[in-house]
């Protein structure tokens, strides 16, 4: 549900969390998004930081410079200023993301949980059954069929949560109940109507159907792509994924590893959401690929 009014929820003394709904639909995520640009072009006094999410926004601040009551009613002026979802143009980089569908590494994890905490069929196959997709290899088509849209960038350093922007490419899972305790680095799951990539291998609840073989963050900015950043995505850039196999796979990583390997990032677009709603509204999302 998008609320009339966004609710303003303190977040102990320094943060204020701005709520526009209570779902995950993605216009929710486009006023987040679109407050979240508002407050760096304003560079409202105080505000420290920003963290958007689904459908709100942590803002940080300092209460030695601008009080809760002063920083609501600016962030209530911005918002106002915002006008409705259909007239936002975000900045938005898109970036080409290798993938090996199906490979070996995730099917050792999926393997081992199922051996050690509870028995379950391959992840790439029970995601394609629950989807009504004839196997994996439509799921990979499917879903590196469309760009996924970067919601937010959170949990472990530069892990994006994403979802689909063609509904034709939607695909929806329930997470692993227990969780794993471990999860191989660069491992693209999907869980709830979400993709994410795991940054860390860590524990992790989302359904397993490819990995990557590029680093997601980097504090030593080995690669070219980290000299000014320490993370690659942010919350409104896209991803698209481009399935590679094996072959391809031990390349880039061996280029990754030497530090020669260049990231495909294209940073020169502007993403309008009426463009977009009105092209995701032409289209039949029963269609396959």
């Amino acid at each position: 549900m998008i609320f009339d009014e966004p609710r303003f929820l303190p977040g102990g003394d320094t943060f204020v969390l701005v709520q526009f709904g209570d779902d995950a639909r993605i216009d929710l995520n486009f006023m987040a998004l679109g407050l979240t640009a508002a407050l760096r072009e304003d560079r409202t006094k105080g505000v420290i930081d920003t963290n958007p999410s689904y459908n709100s926004v942590v803002v940080e601040y300092d209460p030695d410079l601008i009080g809760a009551d002063d920083l609501e009613r600016e962030l209530r002026r911005l918002i106002e200023g915002l006008g409705p979802v259909e007239d936002l143009e975000l900045e938005s980089r898109l970036a080409y993301l290798p993938v090996m569908y199906r490979d070996p590494w995730t099917k050792a994890c999926v393997e081992d949980y199922a051996e050690r905490i509870a028995p379950r069929e391959g992840d790439p196959e029970f995601v394609a059954r629950i989807n009504g997709l004839e196997d994996a290899a439509q799921l990979a088509r499917v879903h590196s069929g469309t760009e996924h849209w970067v919601v937010a960038v959170c949990s472990t350093p530069g892990l994006p949560l994403m979802v689909a922007l063609d509904p034709r490419c939607a695909i929806t899972s329930p997470k692993y109940n227990p969780p794993r305790t471990w999860t191989t680095l660069g491992a693209i799951g999907v869980g709830g109507l979400s993709t994410s990539i795991y940054t860390t291998p860590g524990p992790g609840g989302y359904n397993l159907i490819g990995r990557t073989p590029v680093p997601l963050w980097d504090t030593q900015a080995r690669l070219p792509a980290y000299r000014d950043r320490v993370v690659l995505l942010d919350a409104a850039d896209r991803v698209k994924f481009v399935p590679v196999e094996r072959e391809e796979f031990d390349y880039i990583e061996s280029r990754v590893a030497d530090g020669t390997y260049t990231f495909n990032v294209t940073g020169y677009q502007r993403f309008s959401v009426r463009a977009y709603k009105a092209w995701a509204a032409s289209l039949d999302a029963s269609e396959r690929f």
